[in-house]
């Protein structure tokens, strides 16, 4: 029995990821990138992929109007035991009238769902007009597969060697076949046909907060990547940020 809970819980992590269980500098380096670019405060706010609330917990700093929703029903009971305004919920078909929500926040997310279009066009819908989506999805550029890989039958939670994510398609898509990489302008394809306006078309580092906490050379190799944000090489950080707004 434990060994059977043991494999769906590892298939579950493959499929729909990591989500987010303790805040740390990382997200708050996030949180800070977003607020330069949309207002937060009394806005009703939406975040699709919400895993443990952590987010959600966080945006209740600024709004007490926000709301969360995941596929996975055993975190959102969990989260829900400190958190309201939640609810299980795909990405392709959410809960919600028109025109609801200020702003929508993607973290991560939209590599896992089922159809990352579909999904982008159900957040469309449900913003207001002059409302904003906030997306965080993995760089085609960014060297490293973040996500773990396949090989040989089996799934390894591992980074994948240098330079994985810069060979053709069907080599990467052999070895990370369970989630999606985007490059800039897959993004805005995902966007097509909506009347959409690119407010921010952007990238992060990685937080590394591991890494840092292991001595100084860590702290030093996290401040150099992450003052690279300030210069070209921001093209190759581990996750695009884009925000999109719906036309007022």
């Amino acid at each position: 029995m434990a060994m059977t809970i043991q494999a769906t819980n590892h298939t579950k992590a493959i499929r729909l990821g990591h989500p987010s269980y303790v805040w740390r500098r990382g997200q708050d380096r996030r949180m800070q990138q977003i607020r330069e670019f949309v207002e937060l405060r009394g806005k009703r706010i939406l975040d699709i992929g919400c895993g443990m609330g952590m987010y959600v917990s966080r945006l209740r700093q600024y709004s007490n109007d926000v709301y969360g929703v995941d596929v996975d029903p055993e975190k959102i009971a969990e989260a829900s035991s400190w958190l309201p305004n939640l609810k299980v919920a795909p990405g392709e078909l959410l809960p919600f009238e028109d025109n609801t929500f200020d702003v929508i926040l993607l973290n991560e997310v939209i590599e896992h769902v089922e159809d990352d279009q579909k999904t982008i066009q159900e957040a469309y819908r449900l913003l207001v007009p002059g409302g904003h989506i906030v997306i965080y999805a993995p760089n085609r550029l960014y060297p490293f597969e973040t996500h773990g890989f396949y090989f040989a039958g089996k799934y390894y939670f591992r980074l994948l060697p240098v330079l994985a994510n810069w060979v053709p398609d069907f080599v990467r898509n052999y070895f990370a076949p369970h989630v999606r990489i985007y490059t800039r302008a897959s993004i805005r394809q995902l966007f097509k046909g909506l009347d959409a306006r690119f407010v921010v078309e952007s990238h992060i580092f990685p937080g590394l907060d591991n890494w840092a906490e292991r001595g100084l050379v860590g702290r030093i190799f996290r401040d150099l990547m992450h003052a690279a944000e300030s210069s070209p090489l921001r093209a190759f950080g581990i996750s695009h940020f884009v925000v999109v707004q719906k036309p007022a």
